[in-house]
C-alpha cells in the first residue's frame, strides 16, 4: 500500500481528458476529468496536500484550429497564448469537478488553478529541430501553404503532413513557490496544465512567452522537485507500463527500479510520443529525490495505491 501523506502530485495525461474513441465534445471531457475526480477525491479525505498537473493534447491543438477558422476577422493568437488559454480551460474543468467531487465525500475544500510559467532556454536545440506535432493533419498542398506562413510542417507516411513545434527542456517553474505555499495552507492546487506556458528570461529578469510546447511530464517532474512532493501519480489511458507494448510478447510491469527503467527506455521499448517521457520524467524525479512515481488509468488510482495495478517505479 503506498503512503499518500506528504505533498503528492496527481498528473491527468490529456489523453486522460479526451480518448482516443471520443468525438471530443466537452461533455465527454467533464465525465473523463470526473472518473479521476471522484478517486482524487477520496485521497483528499484521507489526507495530505494534493497538486495536480494536466496535458492539453488534443486541446491546445483545437484552440490552435480555432485561430485559424477565423484568422481574417479575429487576429491569431501566438502559441504561448493558445497554451495558456488552454491551461485556464482545463483548470477550471478540473478546478469545478473535483470541487463537486469533493462535495460529495468531505467537507468542501478549495480548489484553485495557477496558470503557470515554465522557463524554457532560448538556446535550447528544441528552437532548430522542432518535432512536437500539434493540430490535425493537412494535405500536402495545405501543408505548403502553411509553410508559406511560417509553420513548420511535419511529414506523416501514412495520414499526411502536421504542424511541428519546439519542446524545449523545463528550466524552472516560476510560481513553484507560490504553488508550495498554496499546497501547505490546505488548498489543492491545479498548476503546470500541459507543460505550462513556455517563457524565456531575460538577464533582468523579465519573462517573455516564446511559441512552443513543453512536455506535460518533464514540467511535471520539475514542478516535484521544486515544491518537495515525494509521490507522483501519472494517469494515462493505459493501465500499466509495457514491454513490447502492442506487439508479440506484451508484458505488463508492476514495478521498475530506476535502473531497470533506464535500460528499457535505451533499448527503445518506450516511444518518445507516448510512455518514453513519462518514464524520462520518472527518472529524473526520483534521481531528483523524489521517492516513487505510479503510472496507470483514472480508473485504478485506488487498485494502484493498494499495489494491485498499475506500474510503480522506485528509487
Amino acid at each position: 500500500m503506498v503512503d499518500t501523506s506528504g505533498t503528492i502530485i496527481v498528473s491527468i495525461g490529456g489523453n486522460a481528458i479526451i480518448k482516443r474513441a471520443d468525438s471530443g465534445t466537452i461533455e465527454e471531457q467533464f465525465e473523463n476529468v470526473r472518473s479521476a475526480c471522484s478517486c482524487i477525491a477520496r485521497m483528499v479525505k484521507a489526507g495530505g496536500s494534493v497538486i495536480i498537473t494536466h496535458g492539453n493534447g488534443p486541446i491546445v491543438g483545437n484552440i490552435v484550429i480555432r485561430n485559424e477558422a477565423v484568422r481574417d476577422r479575429i487576429p491569431p493568437m501566438p502559441l504561448y497564448m493558445c497554451d495558456a488559454d488552454s491551461e485556464g480551460g482545463i483548470g477550471f474543468m478540473i478546478q469545478q469537478t473535483l470541487h463537486n467531487e469533493i462535495h460529495k465525500v468531505h467537507k468542501i475544500q478549495d480548489v484553485v488553478t495557477v496558470v503557470t510559467q515554465v522557463v524554457v532556454d532560448g538556446a535550447d536545440p528544441a528552437f532548430r529541430n522542432p518535432a512536437k506535432p500539434i493540430g490535425p493533419y493537412y494535405t500536402e498542398e495545405e501543408a505548403q501553404r502553411l509553410a508559406h506562413r511560417g509553420w513548420v510542417m511535419g511529414r506523416d507516411a501514412v495520414k499526411g503532413y502536421r504542424r511541428v513545434v519546439a519542446s524545449p527542456r523545463p528550466k524552472r517553474i516560476v510560481e513553484a513557490e507560490a504553488i508550495r505555499k498554496i499546497c501547505e495552507a490546505g488548498i489543492i492546487v491545479i498548476a503546470a496544465g500541459g507543460g505550462g506556458v513556455p517563457v524565456v528570461e531575460a538577464e533582468d529578469g523579465t519573462l517573455k512567452g516564446v511559441d512552443a510546447v513543453v512536455d506535460k511530464d518533464l514540467a511535471t517532474a520539475l514542478l516535484a522537485r521544486q515544491t518537495g512532493a515525494w509521490l507522483i501519480i501519472n494517469l494515462t489511458q493505459v493501465d500499466r507500463v509495457y514491454l513490447n507494448y502492442g506487439a508479440p510478447g506484451q508484458t505488463g510491469l508492476s514495478e521498475l527500479t530506476v535502473a531497470q527503467a533506464r535500460g528499457y527506455l535505451n533499448e527503445g521499448q518506450f516511444p518518445p510520443g507516448s510512455m518514453g517521457p513519462k518514464i524520462e520524467a520518472a527518472i529524473e524525479f526520483l534521481e531528483g529525490g523524489g521517492k516513487e512515481v505510479v503510472i496507470t488509468e483514472p480508473e485504478l488510482i485506488e487498485d494502484a495505491l493498494a499495489g494491485e495495478a498499475g506500474t510503480r517505479i522506485v528509487a
